[in-house]
């Protein structure tokens, strides 16, 4: 088994839920995936890290730091740092607030982002695309440079589309589709 494949069959047990849901959209939805389930867990870091990794050398964007909006971003960020610590180009993570803090500082962008740095976003999961875009709007007010958004799950819910009507490119780890064929059958 890949790890890819491997990382489908975590996804697919452990995040992937049916029933009646609202997301964060505010989009209602008959299938839910709270990647963190399995981005917050130890074989799903290791994975997730090195698949990222793998991911943004194989886009060739030469980013300097990933990141995106708290906390779905966070996990994903962290391990693919993490992964890259031992690699010629080390991978610097932070985190982008949903606002900014209005005491301290008054940073939106947390850890070690500078202006200048290229950039790739991250999410855990992309159903709007609305995360990436207003993670991609902080980093851009900061003097960011962003060379495309890189997501554990894209719901193939339009999402993909509306960032890269922005001109921003998107790579995925995994799609809905692969999870929900990989759904354990419910028991009786």
């Amino acid at each position: 088994m890949t790890d890819h494949d491997r990382l489908v069959t975590l996804l697919a047990t452990r995040s992937v839920r049916r029933g009646q849901f609202v997301l964060a959209s505010g989009r209602t939805s008959s299938l839910y995936i709270d990647a963190r389930l399995t981005t917050m867990s130890p074989d799903g870091l290791v994975l997730i890290g090195t698949l990222g990794l793998a991911a943004l050398h194989g886009a060739r964007w030469g980013v300097d730091a990933i990141g995106g909006l708290t906390l779905g971003a966070d996990p994903v960020s962290y391990a693919i740092s993490y992964a890259s610590a031992r690699t010629d180009r080390p991978l610097r993570a932070f985190t982008v607030r949903k606002e900014q803090k209005s005491h301290g500082t008054g940073k939106r962008i947390e850890g070690p982002f500078a202006a200048g740095d290229h950039v790739a976003i991250i999410e855990d999961v992309i159903t709007s695309g609305g995360s990436a875009l207003r993670a991609a709007e902080a980093v851009r007010e900061g003097g960011g440079i962003i060379h495309g958004v890189l997501a554990v799950v894209d719901r193939e819910e339009g999402g993909r589309e509306a960032i890269e009507r922005e001109g921003i490119p998107v790579v995925t780890l995994t799609r809905a589709e692969e999870l929900v064929a990989r759904i354990p059958a419910e028991t009786p």
